[in-house]
């Protein structure tokens, strides 16, 4: 049961420090100071997507669920390598 509970802690984290970080890039002044917090937010949102498989693997639901959230999670990170791409281009 703790076990459980500090995994689901972890995802609970990792899952607020996606939008967070995008939040707080898009506050700074430069494109490229947003592109370092869009790094920080994949590399979050990659952190969520090992926990979700972790918790599969540890069959903490059912295996469509997972399948159901790292969809999600592929969109959401298509999404953020889009707007780094964008933004790093401008950039240049």
């Amino acid at each position: 049961k703790h076990e459980l509970y500090g995994l689901s802690q972890q995802i609970r984290r990792a899952a607020v420090s996606v939008p967070s970080n995008i939040a707080e890039g898009k506050g700074h002044r430069s494109d490229k100071e947003f592109v370092r917090f869009l790094l920080h937010a994949r590399g979050s949102l990659l952190e969520l997507q090992t926990q979700i498989l972790i918790a599969g693997e540890l069959q903490y639901f059912v295996a469509a669920e997972g399948t159901c959230l790292l969809g999600l999670a592929e969109a959401v990170g298509r999404a953020l390598s889009g707007l780094i791409n964008s933004l790093s281009e401008k950039a240049a």
